[in-house]
């Protein structure tokens, strides 16, 4: 009988072992994958647009089957289709993250105001849907705090209600006025196209949104990644370097975690 080798023996479990470690990576890769384009994907804030309903520092869920799939579901949209497979308008209200029209890949998160057809305008900083006023109802004062080292701001905090949709009930959401006499605080009239959704931010005088047509314009619904769902995780600006790990406890906003983007 052959002598065993111990060296070639050695060798081939190395070798099994390191095979054995990249198929479970692999896999494990391709999990999180598959996870991320029809389940849930996270996202992060790095603006003010959406303050009060979303902070600076916020990580949240998003769900991609809300809308249905279409390539921006995909990691780096390849233009394998076109269109939406099992897709559904999103409801007047929603918080959702869409593919920047004028790219194609920068992501954006804004609250869907207007649906295919109807009709959006700003007058005097007051929102109307298809000629109806939306009710505001103000609720007091808000500091903001200030990005990149600017000074807090105090503006005004009121609470908007949406018209009613096929048979919903009125949904509420919180927004945020500097002034009623801003740059989009008097607009002509939207009217959406069919196939379009018109979105804007909740903080509504520090937001390029839709009625920026130059810049975001209508929004396509091929272009919806899918739904905010819910804050998993949120850091204010007084976290350290990643190792200054003692910083973490006092950075986080424990009140925050696991809310519903409402």
């Amino acid at each position: 009988m052959p002598a065993n080798n111990p060296a070639m023996a050695k060798r081939k479990s190395s070798s099994g072992g390191w095979l054995e470690s990249a198929r479970t990576i692999f896999y494990a890769a391709l999990i999180a994958v598959g996870i991320r384009t029809v389940a849930f994907e996270p996202f992060n804030i790095p603006s003010g647009s959406m303050i009060p309903t979303l902070l600076v520092g916020d990580y949240l869920f998003v769900s991609k089957y809300s809308y249905g799939y279409s390539r921006h579901s995909l990691p780096f949209s390849p233009n394998l289709f076109s269109g939406r497979i099992f897709g559904s308008l999103p409801q007047r209200g929603d918080v959702a993250v869409f593919k920047l029209p004028r790219d194609n890949s920068t992501d954006y998160i804004k609250r869907i105001i207007g649906l295919p057809g109807d009709r959006v305008q700003v007058r005097n900083g007051l929102l109307y849907v298809n000629g109806q006023a939306v009710r505001r109802e103000y609720l007091g004062p808000y500091v903001e705090e200030g990005e990149g080292g600017m000074r807090p701001v105090t503006v005004r905090l009121y609470r908007e209600t949406l018209p009613a949709l096929g048979g919903q009930p009125p949904r509420s959401h919180e927004i945020l006025e500097a002034t009623d006499d801003g740059p989009f605080d008097n607009t002509q009239e939207f009217r959406v196209p069919e196939g379009f959704v018109f979105a804007m931010g909740d903080n509504r005088d520090n937001s390029l949104d839709s009625r920026a047509m130059n810049a975001v314009g209508f929004v396509p619904l091929e272009n919806l990644v899918g739904r905010a769902e819910f804050i998993f995780f949120s850091v204010d600006g007084n976290a350290g370097s990643w190792w200054e790990i003692w910083t973490w406890p006092r950075a986080i906003r424990w009140n925050r975690l696991f809310n519903a983007v409402r």
